[in-house]
């Protein structure tokens, strides 16, 4: 509203309501928030929002209760909104659309964040989405950056310390880079473009819902659903069986919609891969062949193959896809094509190569989750719980946790070759696998997706060479595992029932799943031995348990000898016979923590059993494949420990139990392995029991310290100090379970040893042995990782005297950069958060920095980042009030202070390590020692611009700094005896420094980043502008010392746009005046030094018209109060007001696209320097002019332009002036002569030869006469020689010239009401030079005529351009007079040299003749000249004149292609063409028609003369057209010679007609002249044709050009 009371809102403006109205529904006294606003306006207007309030100090603050995520969102998206829109201003497509969409992304989030549904998982995983997105959109605005905490939200400075704020940017900027990265290359990372919280975690799942399977059988069927790897062709999960009713529901009702798997156990290798597909096996159950119809005579219940369905997930499962639970994907179905056909072929052809599904497939629901099933169980329970089927990956896990107890067998059905023995076809073979015990029982739960005691393959009809493929899980108990044995009996199938009950099984063959040597069955092929004989004798487990089962059996010999009978019967077998005619393959895969198909690990973990075997078989642990090893850690450590306790009476074995503790411990350390650290970690923490390891464990270390020490080779010790962490563990743990058992004893014992150790490693440190090296530097680098554990049972300053004596013992230039390094990790421990440890450990660290730092700027970058990382880490620490912190970083200021500052001085700004060494210097409001070093920090960005948190931090860091020093200064620095002229001016230059820098200027801000700076840390240049204003004016007499060299600093202050600040410091301007006029008697040191600073601020970005006018108020406000100053005082404002009136319009032109204006206003301010007499600023805008004409490549006005510089020096050996200090230390000869070369470099590019001859003339005499230096001049002479060949033989067009009136006052002063001449280029048309000065004032009203306008127009405040062709008035140079010269001299002043302009309109006088058209088209013409002078010519004046000129102009163009062959004929043919073509309405028909009628003379008896004057004009335009003609028909090309013979046919028409109407007139012969003089036979021609005219002319006394002579 507009009443005082109402508020005007806009959308988004947060009002915070005060009182609620019932009468009228207004919500009145409210307030805007963050804006001192009060008023009401209509309840329905605003939407509420729950809010909270919180006090600070005496301000109450009201906020939304918002979360805040949501708070920023909204923030952001305004933000972003306003330069969405300045981006779709300014034309930036591409950036306009990406910051769509990024605000459409944004928008939903919002709404999703908002609406409180998510899931905590999801809500999680948005709110990280969002603050990434914020990032990015934040970073590619080049807005500020944000940095937030481990949990997204945004770090407050105020709560974090400095160094904790600086690693958070700079952990922030490395994420949005790789962000950026991502985005811009869609290359794939080294992960195959996984996301990064997806690359975080070790494990992974993929939740797959079945929603419906659409398919036409017919018949019951059974999918087996799997993860597929297409490369290697292979399956690597289990099979997820659903078992599907023929009338397209599941079979078993209660599964319906209900049909969950999550596949899962796959690790980031399996996330590597190329490609992985989830496949679907579809297995029909029912009849052999669908086709058949009689359904009673016909087997059921066969397992028959009917197609695959296959999808690429490779995307979804890297989480490159987004994807949730509720969108459905169709996996298209692909049927055998022939029965016979095996799945596992069609697989590998589909996933090659895609064909239509006809709509037949699964739909299902898939989402990747992260982690292994018992986090995603409780990250996921709206997905995954009890009922949801979990399918493991074939294979172990990358982790194998303790508590992980597996016994499973995968075994897969390759394939067969079975002979057909009698049958004439080919058998239809089933394999019906059991799992049996020793006495032939079976076991039916062992098969897993089997409810029936046995598994019965596919059947393919009629092949000799099955390939089943098909894998199936047995998972048997531990105990059962020796008893258990596979069999495998093979079948004939018959499609007929009544044939298939008579069908016995012809073989069967078995596989035992443990080796008589414990071991268990090998994984890989097996090629197993098909036995014949009776089906009864077959199922009996005493026939053939005795034989051997494969066919490469390495056992027995007996057994070996035995297979090789041929299908005889094998001695002891039963009646069972080998078949050689058929075979029978499997593969196995063996997922068991407590089983090992390794002998000798198997020989460790039963060591007891063969005990005699110990010590050979601790050694083999070292050869014993890795994997292997660690998949039974727990079994194995659990070993090699009851190995340890039980022998504690004797040291036999420690040693090599030591030595195997350390291969495990360093195979965890391999990268392969390293994910079972946390394995690891857990069975120390739950399963380890061994009280008395410790004492043997530091037994061993301590020994083969002691070794190495004394320089005796030791080839464990460096395995063991890489291991020290865990065997430290170990220590730790063993010692804490002795103590609790045993209530505390032996504590002291303990602790003896501990030291004693410790002491062992000290000696290893004070060694100087050349093999000890590596030693002492994996010492430094393991030690601090076992503090942790130590100070569990360890008395913690103990345990730090004991390090200060480490690190003291190693010599002080030794492993400088490892013990740096070390320290570093100390620093980080719980151990340095003690105050106690802190007053042991700090002193050491703080020596070993002193030294590190003061050699800081030499040594090499990593000792140095390692350095300040040690600094920042302690900084770190002790701004956390970690106990009493004073004494410390006092002992830090004391003997650091001075080094760190000496090093930020000496450092490049550009040195990477300049960000960390200044986040340690603003640790404390008190460190500060230098303004010096403060400027230079201010100056110089040391972080990037986006970094506004930290940077508002130091900001407020030095504000304090200044504050402090200067109440310092001022106690004792101000009196005379004590006055420090440096000191004070370092404060002021530091000062200023601070106000004026970059950051600080919000009015560049954007208003939400604006408020953010205000409402946090207020408006820091307001405190330190008061400040120096006080501080100035206690200077007293001193001030003089500080004028001129402040005045620029100052001017620099007060140009800031805060109108307080400005109308507090520009008075000392006044003070300034006054100062150096008692000094001085007068003030022009300031006056120049501000008319310098002025110009260079304004052109920088400073100043307005507001700074002009408080500038002028205060100032001549000031002048009163001293009336002897005021007429100076006067006299300077109106110059600093001149200046800058015009350096404001420079400004803001120079930001314009008109080249022109930028020079009106460029010669506008040189002008008005060249008026004050300020030469060095006059030059230096000279130059700033040469610049633009040389980049519209007006080369000419370029030389004209620095013609005024040289004009100011004298050809004297003089050194220049100061204000050429710019040309380095040259004469004023030498500079001129410099100056005069590229003058005439650009006369020559400008084609302006007779003004480069004469300054070639001008230089010449100085070489021949002044210098004497022949060889320059012979140079110069060959250049000028040819720039007067340029004149003769070069064409130079003569370019148009234009009057353009500005008229208005919507232009700026300097166009305002003033008309210009512009010289146009080349063959530039009026038009298009118009159209491009309307371009520039796209909203200025064209004038369409030649009339001054009047004053309506130019008092207007709109913008009126009128642009209309003049031309110049020829004035021929006195030495040219009355001489015979050539066209190509005289062209050049009709274009150049011109100082009058005149141009034609018509005067319509007496009645319109409508007979005569033409006539009224030729109505008198006024002829202004542009000074003012009018002439007013009759239609016939203005015909002869026509002709003349037409004449003219044939004659020119003769000449130049007579002396230039090289010119092309269009222009000549054009001309000609032009004239003799009736056609074209040319030449003189029109003068005819208008001028040579009875009529005409019986009204106009005066012109007689002139009428005879125009019939010879005519009558001479006959020979010159001929000379014309036949030139052209030399020159003309073949394709143009019909052209050429029109035109010839044409002329000789129009010559019989006039030299039978107005006679003949001959010229000389062209090839005669030609072989003379031609320049001046065409001069005395010119002369023949003007002078007969104007003797045949002369009685009418109508001179040819009536401004001739002017």
């Amino acid at each position: 509203g507009n009443g005082e009371t109402q508020l005007s809102l806009e959308v988004g403006d947060a009002v915070q309501i005060q009182e609620v109205s019932t009468t009228d529904k207004l919500f009145p006294l409210i307030s805007l928030l963050h804006i001192p606003l009060q008023g009401a306006f209509p309840a329905s207007f605003v939407h509420l929002k729950e809010v909270v309030i919180e006090k600070q100090g005496d301000q109450v603050l009201v906020m939304s209760a918002e979360m805040p995520l949501v708070k920023e969102v909204t923030t952001t998206l305004r933000e972003w909104g306003s330069i969405w829109k300045q981006l779709f201003v300014a034309n930036k497509r591409r950036r306009v659309k990406q910051v769509q969409g990024l605000m459409c992304e944004l928008m939903e989030w919002r709404s999703q964040l908002l609406s409180g549904t998510l899931p905590s998982d999801e809500f999680k995983e948005l709110k990280q989405k969002v603050t990434s997105k914020i990032d990015y959109g934040n970073k590619i605005l080049e807005l500020d950056q944000v940095v937030r905490d481990d949990n997204g939200n945004i770090l407050d400075p105020e709560r974090a310390s400095v160094i904790s704020l600086f690693r958070a940017h700079e952990e922030a900027t490395a994420k949005i880079n790789e962000r950026i990265k991502e985005e811009q290359s869609n290359i794939q990372t080294d992960h195959s473009g996984i996301s990064a919280r997806i690359q975080s975690s070790p494990t992974h799942s993929l939740y797959v819902f079945v929603r419906n399977f659409v398919c036409r059988i017919g018949e019951d069927s059974e999918l087996f659903m799997s993860l597929y790897d297409p490369v290697k062709q292979a399956i690597i999960s289990e099979n997820y069986l659903v078992r599907w009713g023929s009338k397209g529901f599941p079979k078993e009702i209660d599964m319906l919609n209900n049909l969950k798997v999550v596949f899962t156990d796959l690790g980031n290798k399996d996330l590597c891969r190329d490609k992985i597909y989830l496949i679907c096996q579809i297995v029909r159950v029912g009849r052999m062949d669908l086709k058949e119809t009689n359904n009673k005579k016909c087997t059921q219940g066969l397992r028959r193959p009917f197609g695959v369905a296959v999808m690429d997930i490779s995307d979804l499962i890297k989480g490159k896809v987004e994807c949730d639970e509720e969108k459905q994907f169709f996996i298209p179905f692909f049927p055998v094509v022939a029965e016979n056909d095996f799945l596992h072929s069609l697989l590998n052809k589909v996933t090659a190569l895609r064909g239509d599904s006809g709509g037949q497939g699964l739909w299902v629901t898939m989402k990747a989750l992260v982690g292994d099933i018992v986090q995603i169980r409780k990250e996921y329970p709206h997905l995954v719980d009890r009922s949801t089927v979990v399918a493991r990956k074939l294979g172990f896990p990358e982790i194998i946790m303790p508590g992980d107890v597996r016994n499973d067998i995968y075994l897969t059905l390759q394939g067969g070759d079975f002979d057909k023995y009698n049958k004439t076809t080919q058998k239809n073979v089933e394999v019906i696998m059991w799992v049996c015990d020793e006495e032939g029982k079976l076991n039916i739960k062992h098969i897993v997706l089997s409810a029936v005691s046995e598994y019965r393959s596919v059947i393919y009809y009629q092949i000799k060479q099955p390939r089943w493929m098909e894998t199936i899980k047995v998972a048997v108990p531990l105990e059962e595992m020796h008893k258990i044995h596979l069999r495998f009996m093979f079948r004939h199938r018959s499609s007929q029932e009544s044939k298939d009950k008579s069908e016995k099984n012809f073989a069967m063959a078995f596989v035992r799943l443990m080796k008589e040597d414990g071991t268990v069955l090998q994984d890989g092929l097996h090629d197993l031995v098909v036995f014949k004989g009776d089906s009864k004798r077959m199922e009996d487990v005493n026939c053939y348990l005795s034989l051997p089962s494969t066919r490469h059996h390495h056992g027995d010999t007996h057994k070996v000898a035995a297979l090789n009978r041929s299908s005889s019967n094998v001695s002891g077998s039963g009646g069972l016979s080998v078949s050689s005619r058929d075979s029978f393959s499997i593969s196995t895969l063996v997922c068991s923590t407590k089983l090992t198909q390794t002998v000798g690990l198997l020989g460790l973990l039963k060591w007891r059993t063969r005990p005699e075997l110990l010590r050979e078989n601790l050694e083999k642990l070292k050869i014993i494949d890795g994997e292997e090893v660690v998949k039974f850690l727990q079994d194995t450590l659990d070993a090699l420990f009851n190995i340890m306790m039980e022998n504690s009476q004797s040291d036999d074995y420690d040693i090599l139990v030591f030595d195997a503790l350390i291969h495990i411990i360093g195979l965890i350390a391999d990268r392969k392995f390293q994910h079972f650290n946390t394995v690891l970690e857990a069975y120390i923490k739950q399963h380890f029991s061994a009280t008395l390891a410790y004492k043997k464990l530091m037994s061993v270390l301590r020994r083969y310290l002691d070794v190495s020490s004394r320089g005796e080779q030791c080839e464990p010790i460096l395995r063991t100090l890489k291991a020290l962490e865990y065997i430290f563990k170990f220590i730790v743990r063993s010692r804490m379970l002795y103590s609790q058992l045993y209530e505390g004893k032996e504590q002291e014992e303990f602790e003896e040893s501990l030291k004693k150790l410790f002491e062992s490693i000290n000696s290893l440190m004070r060694t100087d042995y050349n093999t000890t090296l590596l030693l002492r530097v994996a010492a430094l680098k393991y030690l601090p990782t076992v503090l942790h554990d130590i100070e569990k049972v360890f008395d913690a300053k103990l345990l730090s005297e004991q390090l200060h004596d480490f690190y003291s013992c190693i010599p002080p230039e030794k492993l400088q950069k490892q013990k740096v390094t070390s320290m570093t990790e100390i620093v980080s421990s719980q151990l340095f958060q003690r105050q106690e440890c802190r007053d042991v450990l700090l002193p050491m660290m703080l020596r070993e920095l002193s030294g590190a730092l003061a050699s800081m700027a030499d040594g090499p970058h990593d000792e140095r980042r390692n350095s300040l990382e040690l600094l920042n880490n302690i900084l770190e620490v002790l701004s956390r009030d970690n106990g009493d912190t004073f004494q410390h970083i006092q002992d830090i200021v004391v003997s650091l202070l001075r080094i760190i500052i000496r090093t930020v001085i000496t450092m490049g700004r550009e040195h990477a390590l300049i960000s960390r060494v200044v986040a340690c210097m603003t640790i404390s409001d008190f460190l500060m020692e230098s303004f010096l070093l403060f400027k230079d920090l201010i100056g110089k960005h040391v972080y990037p611009s986006d970094w506004m948190a930290m940077i508002m931090v130091q900001n407020r860091v030095f504000l304090r700094a200044i504050n402090t020093y200067a109440d310092t200064m001022n106690q004792k620095f101000l009196n005379n005896d004590d006055f420090e002229v440096q000191l004070w001016n370092n404060y002021f230059h530091l000062a200023v420094a601070f106000i004026t820098q970059e950051s600080l200027q919000l009015q560049h801000f954007s208003s939400t980043k604006r408020n953010k700076i205000l409402a946090k840390y207020g408006d820091m240049r307001g405190l330190i502008g008061f400040a120096i204003r006080d501080i100035w004016y206690k200077l007293g007499s001193h001030k003089i010392c500080f004028i001129p060299g402040m005045v620029g600093p100052i001017l620099e202050m007060t140009l800031i746009p805060e109108e307080e600040l400005r109308r507090a410091t520009i008075p000392i301007f006044f003070d300034m005046i006054t100062c150096e006029q008692a000094h001085s008697g007068d003030f022009h040191k300031f006056e120049n030094e501000i008319i310098l600073k002025l110009d260079h601020e304004v052109e920088g970005g400073g100043g307005d018209e507001q700074y002009m006018q408080l500038l002028e108020t205060i100032l001549l406000d000031c002048a009163e109060e001293k009336p002897t100053l005021r007429p100076q005082v006067q006299h300077f404002v109106a110059l600093v007001k001149g200046l800058l009136i015009r350096l404001l319009d420079y400004r803001t032109v120079m930001s314009d696209d008109s080249r022109n204006n930028r020079m009106s206003c460029t010669v506008n301010l040189l002008n008005f320097y060249k008026d004050i007499n300020r030469e060095g600023m006059y030059i230096r805008y000279l130059y700033k002019l040469r610049d633009l004409h040389l980049e519209g490549e007006n080369y000419t006005e370029a030389a004209y332009t620095l013609l005024l510089h040289s004009r100011l020096l004298k050809w004297l050996d003089e050194m220049c002036s100061p204000q050429f200090e710019s040309h380095g230390s040259q004469t004023q000869r030498q500079l001129k002569e410099t100056l005069y070369d590229t003058i005439i470099e650009y006369f020559d590019k400008g084609k302006m030869w007779e003004e480069a001859i004469t300054l070639c003339k001008e230089l010449a005499e100085q070489y021949e006469n002044e210098i004497f230096d022949y060889e320059l001049l012979s140079k110069r002479l060959e250049k000028q020689a040819k720039f007067y060949e340029n004149i003769m033989k070069i064409l130079r067009p003569k370019p148009d010239y234009f009057a353009v009136g500005y008229y208005g006052h919507g232009y700026p002063p300097f166009l305002r009401n003033k008309v210009f001449i512009h010289r146009g280029k080349e063959y530039e048309r009026r038009e298009d030079f118009q159209n491009q000065l309307m371009s520039q004032f796209p909203s200025a009203v064209r004038l369409n005529t030649t009339t001054i306008p009047g004053d309506d127009v130019r008092n207007s405040p709109l913008q009126y351009i009128q642009c209309f062709t003049v031309r110049p008035v020829l004035e021929i140079p006195p030495r040219l007079k009355s001489k015979p010269v050539p066209d190509q001299i005289i062209n050049f002043y009709k274009s150049n040299y011109v100082q009058r302009f005149h141009y034609s309109r018509p005067v319509r006088k007496g009645p319109v003749d409508p007979n005569n058209e033409f006539v009224v088209s030729l109505n008198e013409n006024t002829k202004d000249y542009w000074d003012h002078e009018r002439t007013t010519l009759s239609p016939l004046e203005n015909a002869i004149e026509t002709m003349e000129s037409t004449n003219e102009k044939i004659l020119t163009m003769i000449n130049q292609y007579q002396t230039d062959w090289t010119l092309p004929i269009n222009p000549l043919s054009m001309l000609l063409n032009g004239i003799v073509d009736p056609a074209v309405m040319g030449g003189f028909a029109k003068y005819e028609k208008a001028f040579f009628t009875d009529e005409y003379n019986q009204q106009h008896p005066e012109d007689r003369d002139k009428l005879l004057r125009l019939k010879d004009l005519i009558a001479w335009q006959i020979p010159l057209l001929g000379g014309g003609i036949s030139l052209h028909g030399k020159r003309v090309m073949d394709d143009l010679r019909p052209f050429h013979e029109r035109m010839e046919e044409c002329f000789k028409q129009l010559k019989k007609k006039v030299e039978k109407e107005y006679g003949v007139r001959e010229l000389p012969d062209m090839d005669k002249r030609k072989s003379t003089r031609p320049r001046s036979m065409l001069c005395s021609i010119r002369q023949s044709i003007i002078s007969i005219s104007s003797l045949q002319g002369s009685e009418c006394g109508t001179p040819t050009k009536l401004y001739a002579d002017r």
